[in-house]
């Protein structure tokens, strides 16, 4: 009788075949990144070098920017697994579907959002945004880009039996990132015109610690009612 794979030891398995494909297709690993680099390249060049106007709007068009290059990046997020059989055999694995789930989309976010993250002081400092608010910056797209990759799982595995279903998980998505994108920007103006800001960070790391629990099972039930 064949031993049953503990879950780290199917993790690391799931999380090295998913950085291979990456890998494999880097290529359109690499466009979110881009995406978000034309968009906020392209601001400086339609309102001006104007600096303190840049600066004002510089927290909510580098949130934009990583909003929709996420956007840009979901829709891969099931769909190469779907076409080659994966998904199935997922479902067939001798541990829980959510901790597959997991696991994917948190290779996910390391290979989409968390290269933004880093290359956010380069993009902020093309919009001329003050130093002392980078770090609030960098704090929000860290507990709020997570929570973008974990709420679009579950609106993913929705629609993942669906062809061509680009722009029905955008319209799916986009009511459900937009508190994280209210939140994630606010901190950053509310810092910067000396209002308290913690409490909106202290909000996005409560809904990250419920989506963590919450989205791998929602996105687990989702996908096993599309394949079924």
């Amino acid at each position: 009788m064949s031993a049953v794979p503990s879950l780290l030891a199917v993790a690391r398995a799931q999380a090295r075949r998913d950085l291979r494909l990456v890998w494999r297709r880097r290529g359109d690993a690499a466009q979110p990144m881009l995406f978000a680099v034309m968009v906020v390249a392209l601001f400086p060049l339609a309102l001006g070098a104007d600096p303190q106007q840049l600066a004002r709007i510089a927290p909510g068009v580098l949130w934009v920017a990583v909003l929709l290059a996420g956007l840009l990046a979901l829709d891969s997020l099931y769909r190469g697994d779907l076409e080659d059989g994966s998904l199935e055999q997922m479902l067939l694995a001798p541990v829980p579907l959510a901790w597959l789930i997991a696991v994917r989309v948190a290779v996910h976010w390391v290979t989409t959002a968390l290269p933004l993250v880093l290359l956010t002081p380069v993009l902020a400092e093309l919009l001329y945004l003050p130093g002392e608010l980078l770090p609030v910056l960098l704090v929000s797209l860290l507990l709020g880009t997570p929570l973008l990759s974990l709420l679009g799982s579950v609106v993913a595995a929705l629609t993942v039996g669906i062809r061509r279903s680009g722009m029905l998980l955008a319209l799916l998505a986009l009511p459900l990132f937009l508190p994280v994108l209210v939140f994630g920007a606010g901190s950053v103006m509310a810092a910067a015109q000396g209002l308290p800001w913690a409490g909106a960070l202290l909000l996005m790391a409560a809904g990250l610690v419920l989506a963590i629990v919450l989205a791998p099972l929602v996105a687990a039930a989702a996908i096993r009612i599309a394949l079924t």
